[in-house]
């Protein structure tokens, strides 16, 4: 009993719970087929098959597959016998609820080993907690941005770059930050350079890009994220290439062959990349040619 105890604790470190989620028709579908598949049911025997739908089914909380499979390893049915494995399986269904299991794992008298299947599916949960953590992670990066609308001034230029943001395949949050650095939220700013409005377009870049009044808080964000946009595609999505484009050109991008080395442009992506930290953002390529950087990597 001690044994079998230690060994359902070691489970239960496992597995975190007694049984992955699952449909409980899903689980009994599983056990159903791997049944047929065991005995010749309707298909040609195959208990490759049939262990692999009942370890699917155990992992999904199935008491009677984990058993099941536990007998096909201790008695060598279609498998090599593996008492260890099998030690597994009959301790996992007793920690489900099943009686006969508990008294199988006594009679084994094998130390608990972890089957393939139960290897892989457990680096398999990993992998997707890894990339949900990360997935939530970078929603939280991307979403900073909403904190620094503290005013009715930048909450009402935000409720204006959710709105247009989108049309234009811009995350809102790159759109904010870029207009927090350019302008700090003043819709008449004008730079030494002549660069004017929210999104600090200069005058050729205003034309490029159709913006005819560009103290016109909608126009000027409209060609700024036009612009945004096209960078994006020409740097196939890397935003501190775009970025550094938007503060000192795509020309001067493709000539350092990179972030160029001005403290200016360095600050900037900074500056942006505080409130946007995503260095890789989706981009259109039907938008712009692709930069002769990456036709040098």
């Amino acid at each position: 009993m001690k044994r079998l105890l230690s060994a359902l604790l070691w489970l239960g470190a496992l597995m975190g719970a007694p049984a992955q989620a699952a449909d409980p028709a899903q689980r009994v579908a599983w056990r159903e087929q791997a049944q047929a598949f065991e005995h010749g049911e309707g298909v040609p025997r195959d208990a490759q098959r049939a262990a692999q739908l009942y370890c699917q089914a155990a992992l999904a909380g199935d008491a009677v597959a984990a058993y099941n499979l536990g007998w096909m390893y201790a008695n060598g049915r279609g498998l090599p016998r593996h008492d260890g494995y099998a030690a597994h399986f009959f301790a996992r269904a007793a920690l489900l609820g099943d009686d006969s299991a508990q008294r199988m794992f006594d009679r084994l008298g094998a130390p608990a080993d972890k089957p393939e299947c139960v290897v892989q599916a457990e680096r398999a949960s990993l992998l997707k907690a890894q990339a949900q953590q990360e997935a939530a992670e970078a929603e939280a990066r991307a979403q900073r941005y909403r904190l620094l609308a503290d005013t009715p001034e930048k909450q009402r230029i935000l409720k204006l770059v959710d709105k247009l943001a989108p049309q234009y395949g811009i995350h809102p949050g790159l759109a904010f930050a870029v207009i927090r650095a350019e302008s700090n939220f003043d819709a008449h700013a004008v730079s030494e350079k002549n660069a004017q409005g929210l999104m600090q377009l200069i005058p050729e870049t205003a034309e490029r890009f159709a913006v005819r009044k560009p103290f016109d808080p909608e126009q000027n964000i409209r060609g700024g994220l036009a612009y945004l946009r096209w960078l994006l595609a020409y740097f196939k999505g890397q935003v501190p290439l775009a970025l550094a484009a938007y503060n000192a050109g795509e020309g001067t991008v493709d000539r350092y062959r990179g972030v160029p080395p001005f403290p200016e442009t360095r600050g900037y992506i900074r500056r942006i990349q505080d409130v946007f930290g995503l260095e890789q953002h989706p981009y259109d390529e039907r938008v712009a040619p692709t930069s002769p950087l990456f036709a040098l990597k």
